[in-house]
């Protein structure tokens, strides 16, 4: 039992703009550390993009595993990134 598209999408809809109500409310302080756990959890695309790629049957499916994988290590490095360089403007000099 599949659901339609239109309810997923109306479900996409809503979770993203709870998402951003959430974020929005949440102190400029705080962001850093919510950045931290994020990018922590954007480790489990990764595993979640490795899981896809081993278990594809096709050439194609591989490739958008492939695909994934990398885009996902780029989000998450990315991620780090960013959230390296906020913790360093809180370090006094």
């Amino acid at each position: 039992m599949g659901m339609s598209s239109l309810a997923l999408v109306i479900i996409f809809i809503i979770a993203t703009l709870a998402g951003y109500k959430v974020i929005k409310e949440v102190p400029s302080l705080l962001h850093t550390p919510l950045m931290s756990g994020m990018n922590a959890l954007s480790g489990v695309t990764v595993l979640g993009a490795l899981v896809a790629a081993a278990y594809a049957l096709t050439s194609g499916s591989k490739l958008v595993g492939l695909v994934a994988i990398v885009l996902a290590t780029i989000n998450l490095v990315g991620g780090f990134l960013v959230t390296d360089r906020m913790l360093k403007m809180f370090k006094v000099h």
